[in-house]
């Protein structure tokens, strides 16, 4: 099976200024989240290591996969654990593979996804009153729970401040007033481009 070739015309960005990643870079991350997938349902090998030292610097990312209108998977990493090449390599396949609340992708279906990747910033304290909606993405974490909601996720939904809050406590397991009793808030931003798909 032939790789997926992600086109420039293909892309989408949701943000509205230029980001950190160029043109060329954001295809190669496609490309290379496309590839971990195939490659694992194809029994191969690719290299993970990092083609330019810009690709090598550690980042969180999430991948998430759609076919059609419907997710598929989303899996990713909130803290930069690994480069930024190895973590889209990593979620795409966890993202793949991994997600439980899917059943694994078969290889008939690989080259009909749609990849959208989240490159993260690290997380930082955040006072309640000071998140925006569409540039912040957020974890709560309190008692060992731990719940995060990408940016992107409350303009889809149309919530304002408080549900982001309450639905990323209902994320982690907590109650959805524990933002207010205690939970630790931090919030990230988040680079996010993909393949332009049918409207979500």
């Amino acid at each position: 099976m032939s790789l997926p070739q992600p086109s420039t015309t293909g892309l989408e960005s949701r943000e509205s200024a230029p980001g950190e990643y160029s043109q060329d870079e954001r295809l190669l991350l496609l490309r290379l989240a496309h590839d971990s997938i195939l490659s694992a349902l194809e029994h191969r090998e690719i290299p993970l290591d990092p083609p330019t030292a810009h690709l090598g610097e550690p980042r969180g990312a999430f991948t998430s996969l759609y076919r059609g209108e419907e997710l598929r998977g989303c899996v990713g990493y909130v803290l930069p654990v690994s480069s930024v090449y190895r973590a889209v390599a990593e979620t795409a396949r966890a993202a793949a593979f991994e997600d439980a609340r899917f059943y694994p992708v078969k290889l008939e279906e690989a080259r009909d996804l749609k990849v959208e990747l989240s490159i993260l910033s690290p997380p930082q304290p955040i006072a309640a009153e000071a998140i925006e909606i569409g540039r912040h993405g957020l974890l709560i974490s309190m008692a060992g729970h731990r719940g995060l909601l990408l940016p992107q996720v409350p303009v889809e939904h149309g919530w304002n401040r408080v549900t982001f809050l309450e639905q990323t406590c209902r994320k982690a397991g907590l109650p959805i007033d524990a933002w207010q009793k205690g939970a630790a808030i931090e919030a990230f931003t988040a680079e996010v481009f993909g393949e332009k798909s049918a409207t979500r």
